[in-house]
């Protein structure tokens, strides 16, 4: 006998009525092969594909996309450790966007694992302490240029955006980059 309120028992709130979806794929009969989906509403199918699944793409593209990033495994089902989690992973994902925006083709299009292994890998450099300043100085970066633009004298530029360029879970440490 399973457990009460278990997915095999007793659910804990009112019963609902069940839909199943099926999908069939093939041309002729012979090639024919079936999914089926379980929905807890009708709905109608073709206008749920059609209209609505685009709008779903950009997700499953996000989370393809940026899969190397945490996305694709769990390491606890603690709650507060799971959004830690993937709030560091979504932060990394928004600095790694703007970073793959500011170095254009063709890395703009790369996955998170193919930016790893083919650029952060490759770069080399050191960190120095600068007054209030952590300098970040990188060797063989792509585009060097292109990111000097963005990124050397980043203090300067923020302030002239009016953001504050302490940050402070870096002990209020300003970051700045150089490119060599």
């Amino acid at each position: 006998m399973p457990p009460p309120n278990s997915l095999f028992g007793r659910s804990r709130g009112p019963a609902r009525p069940l839909y199943e979806i099926i999908q069939r794929s093939g041309e002729r009969p012979e090639d024919f092969h079936y999914k089926s989906f379980l929905a807890t509403a009708t709905r109608p199918e073709v206008t749920d594909l059609s209209v609505h699944y685009p709008q779903r793409w950009h997700v499953e593209e996000f989370f393809k996309f940026n899969q190397a990033l945490g996305w694709q495994r769990a390491g606890t089902l603690n709650l507060n450790i799971r959004y830690g989690h993937m709030t560091l992973a979504l932060v990394a994902q928004a600095a790694i966007h703007q970073f793959r925006q500011r170095l254009g083709a063709p890395f703009a299009t790369w996955d998170a694992t193919h930016l790893a292994q083919d650029v952060f890998c490759g770069l080399a450099g050191d960190v120095r302490v600068q007054d209030d300043t952590i300098v970040v100085t990188c060797h063989n970066a792509p585009n060097g240029q292109r990111l000097r633009e963005h990124y050397e004298h980043l203090p300067v530029k923020l302030n002239a955006q009016k953001i504050d360029p302490k940050i402070p879970w870096l002990y209020n440490f300003k970051l700045d980059f150089r490119f060599k």
